[in-house]
């Protein structure tokens, strides 16, 4: 189990711990959550070795294998699957065994390294690390191309897939869904719970923390705090001890101003000295009990916007998407026909690339269209909230001065008073903004589209860098907000919270979506499998039967039977297939074992044995062969069978 014992430790003058204990068992699932600036990534360098409390103790188990993500990725040439298996250091390890025993004609040597290649599931290797790659939203055709080809995002993406890869017994992710859309967070969290190891997650997504964790860890006044459960459920319990706390407090202040009232009073009259001094010394060894107080330290609200027209937006038969330098077009979106009326709270869902966001930077004017008209109503206000927004702010000027760009003839106390609710007070609304967090200055940027009054809010990921806190005063904005919401968003809370109709993104074309984020979930599960098998086979599709099972039109009920009865034809020679698959590896398996027996025997190895050795070591060597291409023949047919059924 791991231990914080009496930990103790500060960041310069900043202490973080103090005098804390909290014990973990194995094979918990733990989300760590807290403000920023608490102390979590600290807790991880702890955990990993590389800081040492200044008091107190650390201990996690001296035989724990731990894994974690790295924060850079080197352009490397290696394939994307290469990298990914680099997380098994103990593999390598033995492979490279492998090949100096076979350079030296070291016969024991490779049968003792290859019994270790198998029982580190050696063979099936390969096979894992596409699985992990496809899970996080890469085709097959990524998995062969070189790292250094890869975005920053991707690589992230790759550098979770090799701490997956790791054979861990801890297992530390900090912000994994940052970088992750919702099908890749979806495949993650079956992922993790299925992860044998204990797991201790960073995360500002509550969804997330709630489907994956089942004890909360929450460092808060120095101290780290353990609850039982979830997100959710850590939110109860602690909304229930801070009731309890304020009434405690409230009674403790009553306790505490009568003491003083009869100290002030009667310290000075030689008949109550003695009383009053008794009472002084009850004040003096008092425990005093902090206020509770609500974790968020703002709400905000959005400005009563002016008169809306309706329709807002028009769009038709519209072509979206972008003029290469070579004068050709990418298109995304052919053709789109779509009105947009007052009051529709939106939200925009489709797996990744297809085309959410060139869609909503259609609809904010940022992107014109390659065909087709956009009509917009007369007193039209966009507020735009795009991916990447706080990359438009100047990094040299305040708050202050980019709210004055937006109002200039604006009192400054008013502006002041402004900021001051998204919490930019003092010498914060002054100071440049170069040193924020990412969290702070996507909170500006949102300050920045709710001054300017808009009727019609486009917001494109805008809980990216935000913490929990600031999701949650974000949420209730939004739920409150009296204008038109389109949403694009991987954090199903916020989805949940605050619309109430969605379109799909998929397959070149926006269609109504027929059901709720669970619905959604599942048809994501199938829309992955269908964009695998698509690129598979080459054919640049992407638009199967699942994305019109998931919209549900009533209209299809007899494409729907043909559909079901094309199914069926197709399932079956896949099903005998695999069948015939996994009778090939049920016998492969049973010879692989018996070879490896004869090679754990130390009689084989003896000179008089040497027939044996070699032929058994052939042998092995062509069994294990075939059984990975068996396996890898098994894999594929189930993959094609998932996209089916």
């Amino acid at each position: 189990m791991i231990r914080f014992e009496h930990l103790s430790l500060a960041r310069g003058t900043k202490p973080l711990f103090e005098d804390t204990s909290v014990t973990l068992n194995p094979g918990e699932r733990v989300g760590l959550v807290g403000a920023n600036g608490a102390g979590k990534s600290t807790l991880f360098a702890l955990l990993r070795g590389q800081l040492h409390a200044d008091g107190g103790d650390v201990f996690v188990p001296s035989g724990w294998r731990v894994a974690h993500v790295m924060q850079e990725t080197p352009a490397v040439e290696r394939t994307a699957l290469d990298y990914v298996l680099d997380g098994d250091t103990r593999l390598r390890e033995i492979e490279a065994t492998i090949a100096a025993a076979e350079a030296a004609h070291d016969g024991h040597a490779q049968a003792e390294a290859h019994a270790a290649f198998a029982d580190a599931d050696g063979y099936t290797a390969p096979a894992r690390g596409e699985a992990l790659l496809l899970g996080l939203g890469f085709t097959l055709a990524q998995t062969q191309l070189p790292v250094a080809s890869f975005s920053g995002g991707w690589r992230m993406r790759l550098n979770l897939a090799q701490a997956l890869m790791c054979p861990s017994d801890l297992l530390l992710l900090d912000e994994p869904t940052n970088h992750l859309d919702l099908d890749a967070i979806v495949w993650l969290e079956d992922w993790l719970k299925r992860y044998q190891g204990t797991l201790i997650v960073i995360s500002h997504d509550r969804e997330f923390l709630d489907e994956v964790c089942n004890v909360t860890l929450h460092i808060e006044n120095q101290q780290i705090k353990r609850y039982g459960g979830n997100y959710s459920q850590f939110e109860i319990l602690r909304g229930q001890q801070l009731t309890l706390q304020q009434s405690a407090f409230e009674k403790q202040k009553k306790t505490i101003a009568h003491l003083e009232s009869f100290i002030t009073r009667f310290k000075a009259k030689a008949t109550k000295a003695r009383q009053a001094q008794s009472r002084m010394k009850a004040l003096e060894k008092m425990e005093r009990i902090a206020p509770a107080h609500v974790a968020s330290p703002f709400t905000f609200e959005f400005r009563p916007a002016d008169s809306a027209p309706n329709p807002m937006l028009v769009l038709e038969a519209v072509r979206c998407g972008y003029h290469l330098d070579d004068g050709s077009e990418k298109i995304i979106l052919p053709h789109v026909m779509m009105s947009v009326q007052n009051e529709q709270r939106i939200g925009l869902l489709g797996a990744n690339g297809q085309g959410k966001s060139t869609l909503i930077k259609t609809l904010a004017g940022t992107l014109a269209p390659l065909a087709g008209t956009v009509k917009t109503g007369k007193g039209l206000q966009i507020g735009y909230f795009a991916q990447h927004q706080v990359e438009t702010l100047r990094h040299d000027d305040s708050p202050l001065q980019h709210l004055q760009r937006l109002a200039p003839d604006t009192r400054e106390q008013e502006l002041r008073d402004f900021l001051g609710g998204f919490n930019f007070r003092g010498d914060m609304a002054t100071a440049s903004i170069a040193p924020f967090s990412g969290g702070e200055k996507a909170r500006l940027a949102l300050a920045l589209i709710i001054w300017q009054k808009p009727n019609l809010l486009l917001l494109d990921e805008p809980t990216n860098h935000l913490d929990l806190e600031t999701r949650h005063a974000l949420t209730m904005a939004l739920a409150q907000f009296d204008g038109t919401l389109i949403l694009v968003s991987h954090d199903r809370h916020l989805l949940r919270a605050t619309t109430d109709q969605f379109l799909l993104v998929a397959g070149g074309e926006v269609k109504p979506f027929d059901g709720d984020l669970d619905d959604y979930r599942d048809w994501l599960l199938q829309h992955a499998a269908d964009q695998r098998a698509a690129a598979r086979e080459g054919n640049g599709g992407g638009d199967g039967t699942a994305g019109e099972d998931g919209v549900n039109r009533k209209d299809q009920k007899r494409a729907e039977a043909q559909e079901r009865q094309r199914l069926s034809q197709l399932r079956k020679p896949l099903q005998r297939k695999i069948e015939k698959l996994e009778d090939s590896m049920g016998k492969l398996s049973d010879e692989k074992a018996k070879l490896d027996a004869i090679l754990a025997d130390s009689g084989t190895y003896e000179a008089s044995n040497k027939a044996l050795l070699t032929d058994s070591l052939k042998r092995q060597a062509d069994i294990a062969a075939k059984l990975a291409d068996v396996e890898a023949e098994w894999l594929e047919a189930q993959e094609a069978l998932e996209q089916i059924i």
